[in-house]
C-alpha cells in the first residue's frame, strides 16, 4: 500500500509539473509578443512627425504669420538715371544702344543736341530687371560718371491685390453673362446689358493696370545722359528764399507788367486816334447849333 501511494504521488507531482511548465510557456510567449509590439510602437512613435512634414518645430507658432516671399518672387520696379561725360557723344550713344540690345532690352527714347561748343544725348533705356545693375555699371564705364540715382519700389502687395480684384471681377462678369442669358423681358435684358458692360469695363481697366505693372517690373527704366567735353552738368533746381530774392522777383514782375501795359497801350493808340476825329467833330457841331434859351420875363 505504501508503495502504491508513493507511485500515485509521484505521478500527480509529474502531472502538476507538466501543467505548470505548459502554463509558464504560454505566459512567456504572450509576454514576449506584447514586448515586440511595444517595441515596434516605441520605434514608430518618433517617426510619426517625420511622416507629416507640416508638423515641424515652430510650425504652430508661425501658422498665423504673414506670407514671406523670396527675393525672386517679389515684384520690384527698378528705375535709375546716370550722367556720364564722354569724348564722343555719338560713339558713346551707339555703345549704349549695343549694351541694351545685347541683354534683350530696347531704346525707349533718344534725344540729342549738338553745336560747335557742346554735344549732349539723353537716352531712355528699357532693360530686363535682372540685368539692371550690370547695365548701369557698363554704362558708367563708357566715360567718366558724374551722377547716378537708383530707385526701387516694392509693389508685391499691389500686384497681389490686383490679381485678387481681377479674379473677383472676372467672376462677376461670368455671373452677369449667365444672368443675361436667362433674361426673359426686355427691361431685364436692357438692365443686365448695362450692368455687364460696366463690369467688363472695370475688368478691362484692372487688366490694363496689371499689364502696366508687369511691364514695369519685367523691364526696368534707365535714363542715361551723355555729355560732351564742353557740356555742362544739369544741376537740380535749388529753392532760394530771402529778402533779396523776393526783391529781385518783384522787380522782374514789375518790369514784365510794365512791358505788357506798354504793349497794350501801343496797340490801342491807332484806334484812339481814329475814333477821336469823329468824336471831336460831333462835339463841335453840337456847340455850333446850340442856341441860347430865352429867359422868361420877370414880373
Amino acid at each position: 500500500m505504501r508503495t502504491k501511494w508513493w507511485g500515485n504521488t509521484t505521478v500527480a507531482l509529474a502531472a502538476a509539473l507538466v501543467l505548470a511548465g505548459c502554463g509558464s510557456g504560454d505566459d512567456s510567449g504572450d509576454s514576449s509578443t506584447a514586448g515586440v509590439a511595444q517595441r515596434e510602437g516605441a520605434g514608430a512613435a518618433p517617426e510619426a512627425p517625420a511622416q507629416g512634414e507640416a508638423a515641424k518645430p515652430g510650425a504652430d507658432a508661425d501658422a498665423g504669420a504673414p506670407v514671406k516671399f523670396r527675393l525672386d518672387e517679389r515684384a520690384i520696379i527698378y528705375t535709375g538715371s546716370i550722367t556720364v561725360r564722354v569724348d564722343d557723344v555719338s560713339r558713346a550713344a551707339s555703345a549704349a544702344t549695343s549694351i541694351v540690345t545685347g541683354v534683350g532690352g530696347f531704346i525707349g527714347g533718344d534725344k540729342r543736341a549738338s553745336n560747335d561748343s557742346y554735344a549732349e544725348a539723353s537716352l531712355t533705356l528699357r532693360v530686363p530687371a535682372d540685368k539692371f545693375s550690370s547695365v548701369v555699371d557698363r554704362l558708367a564705364g563708357l566715360g567718366k560718371q558724374e551722377q547716378r540715382d537708383i530707385n526701387t519700389e516694392d509693389v508685391t502687395e499691389e500686384a497681389l491685390d490686383l490679381d485678387a480684384r481681377i479674379a473677383s471681377q472676372r467672376a462677376r462678369v461670368e455671373s452677369g453673362r449667365r444672368l443675361l442669358a436667362q433674361a426673359k423681358t426686355l427691361n431685364d435684358l436692357i438692365l443686365l446689358e448695362g450692368e455687364l458692360a460696366k463690369r467688363e469695363a472695370d475688368l478691362a481697366s484692372l487688366e490694363a493696370k496689371k499689364r502696366r505693372m508687369d511691364d514695369l517690373t519685367a523691364l526696368s527704366t534707365i535714363t542715361v545722359t551723355l555729355l560732351g567735353p564742353g557740356a555742362q552738368v544739369p544741376s537740380p533746381e535749388e529753392d532760394e528764399t530771402g529778402f533779396l530774392v523776393g526783391l529781385k522777383g518783384g522787380w522782374t514782375a514789375l518790369v514784365a507788367s510794365l512791358g505788357v501795359l506798354l504793349t497794350v497801350l501801343g496797340a490801342l493808340l491807332p484806334w484812339l486816334a481814329v475814333l477821336a476825329v469823329p468824336v471831336v467833330a460831333v462835339l463841335w457841331l453840337r456847340r455850333r447849333v446850340r442856341r441860347p434859351v430865352p429867359t422868361p420875363p420877370t414880373p
